[in-house]
């Protein structure tokens, strides 16, 4: 038995299919590919996988990955090729490889922002505007007793670092979010904040996920 990880990338339709759903339809691709698996021991055994970072729903991703166990002879390359042979269309196997690092070391994901605008250069000041403000605050849903409400949150300290331009009629932002088990912000709540604090309303937008960094800023693979 020896450990693998996929890394595959989810885009155009797969972004609105959920990380539970992406959990569904990859271990009913490992089994269509029939894929030698691991299975757990005890009353109801199941293959092991393990994702490394919930995504978004509606965000799309170049890097995702989940670890798999298998058994017998199967090489990297044959497992890469029968997965991509039977997934659904807009997720894909890039890369299957046995030497990787704990998801514990997630410390950064990289996301590019696309906007367009009815007037892209006024709403480009606006979201500079938010973006230069000393806190920026979210709305996040929470609960008091038995009822839901909102709570203002400074997500200002979750970002790390950011440029913003227009490029080819877009506005496009680029941005480094902290993430991981211990502090992680949810990039379709950054951009409802944007929108809600610039008061524009947006003509289309495109969230990806381009990449997972350590706390060193060292690509996680």
């Amino acid at each position: 038995m020896r450990e693998v990880r996929l890394r595959f990338s989810k885009e155009g339709r797969a972004k609105y299919i959920s990380h539970l759903d992406i959990n569904r339809a990859m271990a009913r691709a490992l089994k269509r590919a029939d894929i030698p698996l691991w299975y757990t021991e005890g009353f109801n055994p199941h293959p092991y996988m393990s994702f490394s970072l919930p995504l978004s729903l509606g965000v799309e991703s170049m890097c995702e990955s989940v670890d798999i166990r298998v058994v017998g002879q199967i090489s990297n390359e044959e497992i890469k090729n029968r997965l991509n042979s039977v997934l659904p269309e807009g997720i894909k196997i890039a890369e299957v490889y046995d030497d990787f690092r704990d998801c514990a070391e997630i410390a950064y994901s990289d996301y590019v922002y696309k906007f367009l605008f009815s007037d892209n250069n006024s709403a480009l000041e606006k979201i500079k505007g938010v973006l230069e403000s000393e806190q920026i605050f979210a709305l996040k849903k929470g609960k008091k007793g038995k009822k839901r409400i909102f709570k203002e949150t400074d997500i200002k300290p979750f970002i790390d670092r950011y440029s913003i331009s227009l490029r080819d009629g877009f506005i496009v932002l680029n941005i480094r979010l902290l993430a991981g088990g211990d502090k992680n912000l949810n990039p379709s709540l950054l951009f409802d904040t944007i929108i809600r604090l610039i008061n524009t309303d947006f003509e289309w937008k495109s969230i990806s996920r381009i990449s997972l960094l350590d706390k060193n800023y060292r690509n996680f693979r």
